[in-house]
């Protein structure tokens, strides 16, 4: 590269809970600018989950970082050409990739849900993730699966 690499901003932790994980899941949530809509938008998800859950020793936050770290992919396939031909070659993933991977997963498809609110989406989103269920974390399986099956490519790696 030409520039040198973009420094990372430091993120303010959420006021609720002091968490700076929750800013960046909020910020990945936010549309147009509009911060307070989306942080209103986790707390009644989160508040949501505290009323349904079943794990009476988790808190909701707790339930929401483990339906996150079960959608977390740890390997992704990368397009290559070799030759003429394209190949899907595994690679193992950075983990602040990890963690924005899971993120994006988690409201993307608590998006195409089919409940009334988005909080209502995404807080049963994240009880599906936290019980290894849904359909974020499918998409994890399916990334592994793909990632297993042309692992007999990963001698092209880069």
């Amino acid at each position: 590269m030409r520039k040198r690499a973009a420094k990372k901003r430091p993120l303010l932790p959420d006021p609720r809970f002091n968490d700076q994980l929750v800013t960046r899941f909020v910020n990945m949530m936010m549309w147009d600018g509009k911060k307070s809509v989306a942080f209103k938008v986790f707390y009644d998800a989160i508040d949501i989950v505290e009323s349904k859950k079943t794990d009476e020793e988790k808190t909701a936050l707790e339930i929401w970082k483990e339906a996150l770290s079960n959608v977390m992919p740890h390997v992704e396939v990368r397009s290559r050409r070799v030759g003429g031909a394209t190949f899907q070659i595994p690679n193992p993933i950075r983990a602040d990739r990890k963690v924005s991977t899971a993120m994006k997963w988690l409201i993307s498809y608590s998006r195409k849900r089919n409940e009334k609110s988005m909080a209502q989406r995404l807080a049963s989103e994240v009880l599906a993730a936290a019980k290894e269920e849904g359909a974020a974390v499918k998409k994890r399986v399916d990334t592994h699966k793909m990632a297993e099956a042309n692992k007999a490519f990963s001698h092209f790696r880069f």
